[in-house]
């Protein structure tokens, strides 16, 4: 193999390694700080449900579990065809019990299920 091989062979795997090293860092810390949101929305959800049952302070609850709805929405985690800000909108505001399944299902499936009911 030539010069002219060996060097393009050496900024081939030298790309290749800064791709992955940028493509691992991103995706490992995006995944911790995904899962921070989405562990944040599952308890505001559930502290809302446990108030709702005992009618105390549950309008501070659902505020707590819209704004974090809200950032799920902005942050787009929400996903799988779920709707969960408008979900957790018509759970709170309007007590619609499909809603409150909805969203506690997406709990459920991002690993939160203890979080909510």
């Amino acid at each position: 193999m030539g010069r002219g091989g060996r060097a393009r062979m050496v900024l081939t795997v030298a790309a290749a390694v800064v791709v992955a090293g940028l493509a691992g860092g991103c995706s490992s810390h995006d995944t911790a700080q995904e899962d921070e949101t989405r562990q944040h929305y599952c308890s505001a959800l559930g502290t809302w449900q446990q108030t709702k049952a005992r009618s105390e302070n549950a309008d501070i609850a659902g505020y707590a579990a819209l704004a974090a709805a809200r950032r799920l929405d902005r942050e787009g985690l929400d996903r799988s065809g779920s709707h969960v800000l408008q979900d957790t909108a018509l759970a709170v505001d309007n007590a619609d019990t499909g809603a409150e399944g909805r969203v506690a299902t997406y709990c459920t499936d991002a690993g939160f299920e203890t979080y909510v009911r």
